[in-house]
């Protein structure tokens, strides 16, 4: 009997929550690009609202993939919005435009490389099939950040390619440090989100390359390894014993910001 059973898609993986430990991950990497990195430093403003940028992230993914058709129109349109006034001036270094195709490539690109990573550290690995499957679907978070057909890459061997070509061009500067600080030591917002952040920056730092912690100036050594091992082993155990209405209960409840 043949037992073969159809690939999971994003759909089907998406909505763990447990994937939101990567969120630091994924906006490090793109403050990495100077051009983005300057655009955040200009445009937002993590002191005030430190989480603004992570929780605006997740609605719009959980919205592309799980929402109502009156929902996506929602999200895409309030990118929309958001990125049309988001440009550098005339002749300033680096130039950046949030409408800007390639740099929103970068951010979809992010938000997938950390999605995998994360899935595979705290749930388990997937399939070759299954991993192609949700790649391609990531396509549609790259489209609804107005990256045209043919630019995400064909396939994941383009894609890893991809990567390794911009992580040459990262770059951080005291103006991104000074975002990343801002980000990863809030000042403002509840108790529990400055309570839980020297856990979110052990595990942001251990999530990055060895040259970026090195270039947010992050410090690492041996002790901190084995704290991030120690609490990758925790994070997943907890996981795996929680219910799947826990498990989703982010999504569920910002969907519902949504409209």
């Amino acid at each position: 009997m043949n037992t073969r059973r159809e690939p999971l898609r994003l759909a089907d993986v998406g909505a763990e929550a447990a994937l939101i430990a990567g969120g630091g991950r994924a906006v490090l990497l793109q403050l990495a690009n100077p051009a983005i990195g300057h655009a955040v430093a200009r445009h937002s403003d993590f002191r005030s609202d430190p989480i603004r940028r992570l929780r605006n992230t997740l609605v719009y993914v959980y919205a592309l993939v799980y929402g109502t058709p009156e929902q996506v129109t929602a999200v895409r349109a309030m990118v929309d919005r958001a990125h049309a006034r988001v440009r550098s001036d005339p002749g300033s270094l680096p130039h950046y435009d949030a409408t800007d195709a390639r740099l929103q490539l970068w951010v979809a690109a992010t938000l997938y490389d950390t999605a995998v990573d994360l899935r595979r550290r705290l749930i388990g690995p997937l399939s070759a099939d299954d991993l192609d499957a949700i790649y391609q679907d990531y396509e549609i978070v790259g489209r609804a950040l107005q990256v045209p057909a043919g630019l995400w890459p064909r396939d994941r061997e383009e894609f890893a390619s991809y990567w390794r070509e911009q992580s040459l061009l990262l770059s951080v500067d005291g103006t991104v440090q000074t975002v990343a600080h801002d980000l990863l030591h809030p000042s403002t917002g509840p108790i529990w989100l400055r309570a839980g952040m020297p856990l979110a920056r052990l595990v942001t730092a251990g999530l990055l390359s060895p040259e970026l912690r090195e270039a947010f100036q992050l410090p690492w050594d041996a002790d901190r390894q084995r704290r991030f091992n120690r609490a990758m082993r925790a994070l997943r155990a907890v996981n795996g014993i929680l219910p799947r209405a826990v498990r989703e209960w982010p999504r569920n409840r910002l969907l519902r910001r949504v409209l």
